[in-house]
């Protein structure tokens, strides 16, 4: 026997014992158990319930490996189908419809579109509202239609209204009248080619008439005058003068002086 083991076994026998030693139970006993086992329990039910709430949110909302819902991911972009509603403004590059139906916006209240250059300031926008659409700078269209049975009004409130075209520009009315009204001047000007008024009958209402009496004819007086001549003055104005034997537009051109 080592050193080392005879002074272990010293040590051991030197040990006061005890007699009848108290033995502790090992483990959870009583009512920890049963609240223990209660919060395991009640786990098991929210967990249970969290995982059928996602299966539904799952179900109601379409959720698929392409998207959810009317969404879908594809290699050319998102394709949207059926109604769909947006809250917060949507920056798209191009939106296209389906071949054989319309492309639908729809608001409570008027639809704004803006057009934006690379800076971010604004160089065009649509807005659609109830009195009609509204641009704010130029459009380049090649049609413009009313609804059936509607009239068709162009209107700039405050500005100009100003069609362009290169090839020329034709306004035509198959069953109607065609009717330019002013405030101010009416200006026809053409200055490569002419003005041609093609019609039945070219009619200029309003014009002044000028004063002319022969002195061989006393009596012309107490006659009523039926047919006129037209005169024109040096700036352009048009006037009546009332018709004789020559030419009386000289007798009477003091209308011109007046304009």
């Amino acid at each position: 026997m080592t050193r080392e083991q005879y002074i272990l076994a010293t040590q051991q026998n030197n040990l006061p014992r005890t007699e009848n030693p108290q033995l502790y139970p090992v483990g959870i006993y009583g009512w920890r158990k049963r609240c223990l086992y209660f919060f395991v329990l009640l786990l098991l039910v929210t967990m249970i319930v969290n995982l059928a709430m996602t299966i539904w949110i799952l179900k109601v909302m379409n959720f698929t490996v392409d998207g959810m819902g009317n969404l879908r991911v594809t290699k050319k972009g998102i394709r949207l189908e059926g109604i769909s509603e947006f809250l917060l403004p949507l920056y798209v590059k191009e939106i296209h419809s389906r071949k054989d139906s319309a492309l639908v916006l729809q608001s409570d209240r008027n639809v704004t579109v803006n057009a934006r250059n690379h800076m971010g300031q604004l160089t065009g926008q649509l807005t659609v509202g109830t009195e009609g659409a509204v641009f704010e700078h130029s459009v380049e269209t090649p049609h413009i239609r009313a609804e059936p049975s509607q009239d068709l009004k162009l209107e700039s409130p405050t500005r100009s209204l100003i069609m362009e075209a290169p090839r020329g520009i034709q306004v035509s009315a198959a069953v109607g009248d065609i009717k330019a009204t002013c405030r101010k001047e009416l200006h026809l000007q053409s200055t490569d080619g002419e003005i041609f008024l093609n019609a039945n009958s070219i009619r200029l209402g309003n014009l002044p008439v000028g004063s002319f009496s022969s002195p061989s004819s006393p009596s012309s007086s107490t006659t009523r005058q039926t047919i006129y001549e037209l005169c024109v003055c040096p700036n352009g104005k048009l006037y009546l003068s009332p018709a004789g034997v020559g030419s009386t537009c000289q007798s009477s051109s003091n209308i011109c002086l007046w304009s």
